[in-house]
């Protein structure tokens, strides 16, 4: 028979969209659903191309990605109201994979994202990935927006390059080389484009600003017959309906060069869904959970790259717009997959006259909203730590590698934190005098002696030290440091750690250290007043030591009065 805890260790796993059922689902809300679900896919229809398109790959593989993954992550995910699909994110990466390995490659990467990310839920681990600092998000962020920027120069310009190079700074030097390659219709359609987005987002904010922008370009375009580069042009159209690639080969090779490609697309991807996760629960007040949203994640990006689309992760704007529509369940995120299906199947042949220009407006407006430039501004008059931690994100995403940005933004932040936990951490050390004669100590001296005493004084046979805050390797040296500081050894040494919440293996490490000096010097040693986190862990690596409630408990008698002779 299953226990209880069992029963409530898979809760965490638990689809939102099965607590919702077992609630009770209604008309009323099918029809909210319906409605939300129509309006995010109106908003995901032009995004799902024109993401594709900047990763290097067909549109349909994004379309495909939004209705598949979409679909997925609704019906298996932890969260009511997340939208899952291709996003800005991914761009850089997939690119980049799509460049080097080919499609093949990006296929064999997401299956392995979509497998880590599977694991990372299982194993729980979808609480520490929300821990990722907030200066290292925001860097590698706003990065990732400079790069999607500079992606869309070249169709924004009209411009011709055979092989467009990943690099930000390679781009940026073809772009400049090749200027005089500038189509004029092409920055005309561009620039109304993006004037038509900006005017309906500030006087009609609730308009499916990119939806009608790229529309009235195709039509300008069309009308006119201009020289711009539409889908039809480049890529012959959109196929009515999906077909399924075969499955690439996979070897041991390929998997060990295309791992860290495949880890980064499942970090990013744990931590934009968590994040978009977490926005949904400040706009509605729900709860999610983080580790059902990382299975889900994982299903749906295995599906995807079965299916032949691209990595997917919850969007965090798509989110927000199906939250503001009047969603109620996850029935919202997998009915706009739905309309998002049906639009395929419709309008496919219409899409083959959108241009490359119109979707490369759309796409500078998500870099712009994707960069956070208020948040990146913010966070310049930060601690310069953290200002640190922002800058060299940030750089490394434009001009090295994703992968390396968060790797070295994360420790960076670490040893950051470590730093100011090391100068937070409080130690205060002190003796306790032992009198001949507990009578001829002065009220000084009493106070000092006497339990209950805030400061301990100096010299004499007891010594106090006491820890205030987390024990753990970044303070782990202030405990040897304060017998340097203690000319005479005494009999009996007090660590009080009442204050000291959590103790790791360093601490414990420093605490063996210092026993073993003690002993040396004939000197006993008492922790006081060790809560339980600490006490297991010490008991569990086996410290041989006396433990005391209370620093008072831990304290000799008072010596008693010499007689007085008659």
């Amino acid at each position: 028979m299953q226990s209880r805890s069992d029963r409530g260790a898979w809760a965490l796993f638990l689809p939102k969209l099965v607590t919702v059922l077992r609630e009770g689902y209604s008309l009323r809300m099918l029809r909210a659903d319906a409605l939300a679900g129509l309006t995010v896919a109106i908003v995901a229809l032009p995004l799902a191309m024109a993401l594709a398109i900047a990763s290097g790959v067909p549109p349909e593989r994004g379309l495909v990605t939004a209705v598949v993954a979409g679909f997925l992550i609704s019906a298996l995910g932890g969260s009511r109201f997340q939208i899952g699909g291709p996003t800005g994110a991914f761009v850089v990466i997939v690119f980049s994979i799509v460049h080097d390995h080919g499609y093949d490659g990006l296929v064999i990467a997401t299956l392995m994202a979509g497998i880590m990310l599977l694991l990372f839920g299982l194993a729980r681990l979808g609480t520490f990935i929300k821990y990722i600092p907030y200066p290292v998000v925001t860097g590698f962020t706003a990065g990732i927006a400079l790069i999607i920027f500079s992606s869309q120069v070249v169709e924004i310009l009209g411009l011709r390059l055979d092989d467009e190079p990943p690099g930000f700074l390679d781009k940026w030097h073809a772009i400049v080389t090749n200027l005089d390659g500038l189509n004029g219709a092409t920055l005309g359609v561009a620039a109304l484009t993006l004037a038509i987005i900006l005017g309906i987002k500030r006087f009609r904010p609730g308009y499916p600003v990119f939806l009608i922008g790229i529309t009235i370009g195709a039509v300008l375009v069309w009308a006119a017959g201009l020289p711009v580069e539409t889908i039809g042009t480049r890529f012959g159209g959109i196929p009515r309906g999906f077909e399924i690639p075969s499955l690439p080969v996979v070897t041991w090779d390929r998997i060990i060069e295309l791992f860290p490609a495949a880890f980064t697309i499942a970090l990013l991807a744990g931590i934009e869904s968590l994040l978009s996760a977490v926005v949904a629960d400040g706009m509605t007040g729900r709860k999610h959970r983080s580790n059902c949203e990382l299975v889900g994640q994982g299903v749906a990006n295995v599906a995807s790259a079965l299916a032949g689309g691209i990595p997917a992760t919850g969007a965090i704007a798509r989110t927000a717009t199906n939250v503001r529509s009047g969603a109620h369940s996850p029935v919202s995120g997998m009915l706009h997959a739905v309309f998002l299906l049906v639009f395929v199947l419709a309008l496919a042949p219409l899409a083959s006259y959108l241009p490359l220009a119109s979707l490369g407006a759309v796409l500078v407006v998500v870099a712009w909203n994707m960069s956070e430039h208020d948040r990146f501004r913010h966070l310049l008059k930060a601690p310069p730590g953290d200002r640190l931690v922002l800058l060299v994100t940030f750089g490394l995403t434009v001009l090295v590698d994703l992968t390396v940005a968060i790797q070295v933004g994360v420790v960076m932040a670490a040893i950051l934190f470590m730093h100011r936990m090391t100068r937070a951490v409080e130690a205060e050390s002190g003796m306790s005098l032992i009198a001949e004669d507990v009578n001829d100590l002065t009220e000084t001296d009493r106070a000092i002696y006497e339990p209950g005493a805030d400061h301990l004084g100096a010299g004499g046979e007891t010594a106090v030290y006491r820890i205030n805050g987390p024990f753990f390797f970044g303070v782990a040296g202030k405990l040897s440091d304060v017998l340097d500081t203690i000319a005479t050894p005494p009999r009996l040494f007090i660590i009080d750690m009442t204050n000291v919440p959590v103790i790791d293996a360093t601490g414990v490490h420093a605490l063996e250290g210092v026993i073993v000096r003690c002993h040396r010097h004939g000197t006993r040693v008492i922790l006081a007043g060790v809560k339980p986190q600490p006490r297991s862990v010490l008991q569990g690596m086996g410290l041989e030591i006396g433990f005391s409630p209370t620093v008072e408990a831990a304290l000799p008698p008072p010596r008693p009065a010499a007689a007085v002779g008659v």
